[in-house]
């Protein structure tokens, strides 16, 4: 078995990540309400606990804010709102963050042909927002979810996303909750400078594809302080993703935080720098995933850390799965992996194998690290290690004992 300890600029590249970049979005938030305008959505003809669609008098409400040069704040007041397809758009005239607060219930319209764009509500090609005030989204998502095919139709079409983020810069999302949506919750892409804190999203165990966050094509992105449960994967990083730090989440049920999948796509863009650390996974059927095809799709992923994260009665505590789609045992997958830092994970498995680093004989991972790894089943079954053309290194307590004989 190849020991390895990880470079120094590895480690590097991963602990400057953690360090907070300051955005314009914090000023737009101190500023005292007496200096800002409000557009209350009220005054545009919003309907509140009513059957009647609300969706054009919140966007005459944003466009309003978003044509105003000084402080602009869009209010939704308390109350039920049904909307339809939203689309927030930009650029914005002002130089100043747009405040969104949200202190009612937003209520999807439950029919999928009502949407022509990748979501429920859509922010595009903005440099400042912040969107907060406690409200709840509710997609309704229980209403459509029969129409989703993508167990048994690989070119599947997602169901819109809740929130869709496309091309975003010093953004802000905090104290909201989704619930129940079509497809993912949050889907951020060609983004930059995003924080989301504060979250709670929620859909059932079995709903399909509800992830609760997936970023793609993005760099520097912060989750932290939220409550994910959904039938999906709770954080999914899609190709393109850079500088991502995911901070006391909370996750399950669901498919646990997923790297990947990656390489399904030709032309795919390399995913590095992602931090996830004091993260509670509960009952969900992967703990801290890596999954990447086993086709000829070139990719790379490498600079992430995994630490300190506790474990309770999950089924893939650990897993890098080079095969992902394929029932082959030996992956050919041309996504290189490298540069892995796993420490300080702890708690309870279901699974007897909840170590398993399958890698592409292809392209074996490298500088793979394991450091104080305590996991035990729950039924104080014995559990082993699996390993498979990966070059990988060990220190500290490791509960499974590591690999014996070579893995690459």
């Amino acid at each position: 078995m190849a020991m390895t300890i990880i470079n120094g600029s590895s480690l590097a590249l991963i602990l400057v990540l953690s360090t907070l970049v300051t955005c314009k979005c914090n000023a737009a938030a101190a500023v005292p309400l007496a200096d800002q305008t409000i557009f209350n959505v009220m005054d545009f003809d919003a309907k509140p606990n009513s059957e009647l669609i609300s969706t054009q008098a919140f966007m005459k409400a944003w466009r309003a804010a978003c044509d105003f040069t000084g402080h602009a704040r869009v209010f939704v007041p308390p109350g039920v709102y049904t909307l339809g397809e939203v689309i927030f758009a930009g650029p914005c005239k002002g130089t100043h963050s747009i405040i969104l607060e949200i202190a009612g219930t937003l209520k999807a319209v439950p029919d999928v042909s009502e949407y022509s764009n990748f979501a429920w509500i859509s922010f595009e090609s903005i440099n400042g927002v912040i969107i907060t005030g406690g409200g709840t989204l509710d997609a309704q998502g229980q209403s459509v979810w029969q129409f989703n095919d993508c167990k048994t139709n690989p070119n599947c079409v997602h169901l819109p996303a809740t929130l869709h983020f496309n091309d975003i810069r010093n953004g802000k999302v905090m104290r909201l909750k989704l619930i129940n949506s079509m497809g993912f919750h949050l889907h951020i892409t060609n983004s930059y400078l995003v924080r989301f804190h504060g979250l709670t999203i929620d859909a059932p165990e079995d709903s399909p594809n509800t992830d609760g966050i997936h970023i793609s094509k993005s760099n520097t992105i912060k989750l932290s302080r939220s409550v994910i449960r959904t039938g999906d994967d709770c954080v999914s990083f899609g190709q393109g993703t850079n500088n991502v730090t995911v901070n006391k989440v909370t996750c399950g049920p669901g498919h646990g935080i997923s790297v990947g999948s990656l390489g399904k796509l030709a032309g795919e863009l390399e995913v590095r720098g992602l931090i996830v650390k004091n993260c509670t996974l509960r009952g969900t059927t992967n703990g801290i995933r890596i999954k990447t095809y086993a086709g000829e799709n070139a990719n790379r992923a490498l600079g992430m850390m995994f630490s300190d994260i506790v474990m309770e009665n999950v089924k893939n505590p650990i897993i890098i799965d080079q095969s992902y789609g394929d029932k082959s045992t030996d992956s050919l997958s041309q996504v290189k992996i490298s540069d892995v830092v796993y420490q300080n994970i702890r708690g309870t498995t279901s699974s007897e194998i909840p170590v398993q680093l399958l890698c592409s004989s292809k392209l074996p991972c490298q500088n793979v690290r394991l450091t104080n790894i305590n996991l035990k089943h729950i039924a104080n079954t014995p559990i082993t290690s699996q390993c498979q053309n990966v070059n990988v290194g060990y220190t500290g307590i490791q509960i499974p004992s590591p690999c014996h004989g070579p893995s690459s």
